[in-house]
């Protein structure tokens, strides 16, 4: 088994970083940072006593002489911070030639730490932005994407590559950076000052569109995604791959097969970002939940910062001509909806036992429900008496009552069980026609065989049940008396559990 390189590396020190907590720090950090403003002015090789002078006139160092500047260029071209060369050309004579003087140049890791640290100078809080125009754009690559010919323009493949990775990243990064800033303990402290009352409408109205956006766009990447076919993204990740070998660079670039592996592991990054997987919803479903959150959040630190300021006024003036407003109506039902738009729905203290379940369907009102009635016993402080001896219920009827009910019950589902297990094996795609109970028997097995690692479970009854996902992502529509059932075309395996 051949080891990977890149693997290799991650377990090695790294000497570049060395001067950012040596005793000398700070000298080894000026020196570094004159580097580093003088590469970004396309000026590279620089002079010992060019930094010298320039170092010292910022006069942060004491007594820094020219000799401990020489020696702190040794000791970053020795980290490899710095790398050097011979300078020949201002010897004048032999012996200035002979004492190797030299001008330095800073080394690519170390051009990439200063920048980090430039980067980290200009961080104030989390920062971030919501832009649906981001999520526009990606609509579009993927769009352009799936409707390229790569055979016949190769050299666009690269390009919209770049700017699908670039737009799907600053959309990933940017919305949780600012939806994160948004539950700092700086910003709980300011929901709760009156200023936040100005921000409100206009903090609410930015997150709406780009949920807005979210929905919009969000729904059309997944449907392209969905929609085409797993042999069109190939020929394109292969066009990227090779339009990259195909520039020229200095770098050791890794082998097409290494390239290619990479590009597809970003690319099932960024499809599971969009549709999910089969167990998980997709990061889209997460992003639309924490902004619907946090619009809540808003709502909720306003109404209490607006019921504050309202403590102490009196409203008698209001109540009196609500009150005279109730009396001018003529029906109850009037008086009814004017009730709920003045005072709203009042909040329900306990929900205790469950319906009859009558129905499983979501469209039935709970208006149309049985009623669940529930002796209530007193709260009062006083202490009574009781009454007197009472005499012992017997519960025989009920008992019976709930005995035939329950094996009622077991003898259908054991006829269910039989009827699969003459079968023994089969898919959702064959089953239709199924009533309830049969879909609630299904669905406990399927979320039983999900919950085992091994998607294996026995009944009480001796029956193993086994489950088999699909290939991919075919799916199944069940149909059942009361609606239909959008589910993986999972096969389930149902036998005898053998005797020991």
């Amino acid at each position: 088994m051949s080891s990977n390189p890149l693997r290799e590396s991650w377990v090695k020190p790294v000497p570049e970083v060395k001067y950012l907590n040596a005793d000398n720090v700070g000298r080894y950090r000026l020196i570094m940072r004159y580097f580093y403003d003088c590469h970004t002015k396309l000026k590279y090789w620089l002079r010992p006593e060019d930094v010298y002078s320039t170092v010292s006139s910022w006069d942060v160092l004491d007594d820094y002489t020219l000799e401990q500047c020489q020696r702190d260029l040794d000791v970053l071209t020795e980290w490899k911070n710095l790398s050097s060369r011979h300078d020949g050309g201002r010897a004048n004579t032999i012996e200035e030639y002979l004492r190797k003087r030299y001008r330095y140049q800073m080394t690519p890791y170390a051009i990439e730490i200063e920048r980090m640290l430039d980067s980290l100078e200009k961080i104030h809080g989390y920062g971030g932005s919501l832009e649906p125009t981001l999520l526009e754009r990606i609509a579009g690559y993927v769009r352009a994407i799936a409707a390229s010919d790569v055979s016949s323009r190769p050299n666009e493949a690269l390009q919209l590559w770049r700017d699908l990775q670039g737009a799907f990243q600053n959309l990933h990064e940017n919305a949780s950076d600012y939806l994160a800033s948004l539950q700092t303990a700086r910003a709980e402290e300011w929901m709760l000052t009156e200023q936040f009352l100005l921000y409100k409408d206009t903090l609410t109205h930015y997150l709406q569109n780009f949920m807005v956006g979210l929905q919009k766009y969000g729904s059309q990447i997944e449907g392209l995604l969905r929609g085409t076919p797993e042999s069109a993204w190939g020929p394109f990740l292969t066009a990227v791959v090779a339009e990259e070998l195909r520039l020229p660079s200095l770098d050791d670039l890794p082998t097409e097969d290494d390239l290619l592996e990479l590009r597809r592991e970003e690319w099932a990054i960024f499809r599971q970002w969009f549709i999910g997987t089969d167990f998980e919803a997709s990061d889209v479903v997460f992003l639309e939940r924490a902004t619907k959150e946090s619009i809540g959040r808003f709502v909720r630190y306003a109404m209490a910062i607006q019921e504050k300021q309202r403590v102490g006024v009196s409203r008698r003036r209001e109540l009196d001509f609500l009150g005279k407003w109730f009396l001018s109506l003529e029906s109850s039902e009037d008086a009814h909806r004017l009730g709920a738009a003045v005072f709203g729905l009042f909040k329900p203290r306990h929900f205790q036992g469950e319906p009859p379940g009558t129905t499983d369907s979501a469209d039935l009102s709970m208006w149309d429900e049985l009623p669940i009635e529930r002796e209530l016993s007193s709260r009062s402080r006083i202490r009574r008496r009781g009454g007197g001896v009472e005499p012992i219920r017997n519960r025989s009827r009920e008992q019976q009552k709930a005995r035939e009910v329950f094996f009622e019950k077991k003898g259908r589902e054991d006829a269910l069980v039989q009827v699969w297990l003459k079968r023994g094996s089969f898919s959702m795609a064959d089953l239709n026609g199924l009533s309830g109970e049969e879909r609630r028997l299904l669905l406990g097995w399927i979320s039983r065989c999900l919950l085992s690692k091994s998607r294996y479970f026995r009944t009480p009854d001796g029956y193993e049940v086994r489950l088999f996902a699909p290939d991919g992502s075919e799916r199944a529509q069940v149909c059942f008396d009361d609606g239909e059932l959008d589910l993986p075309n999972f096969r389930l395996e149902v036998k005898e559990a053998r005797r020991a």
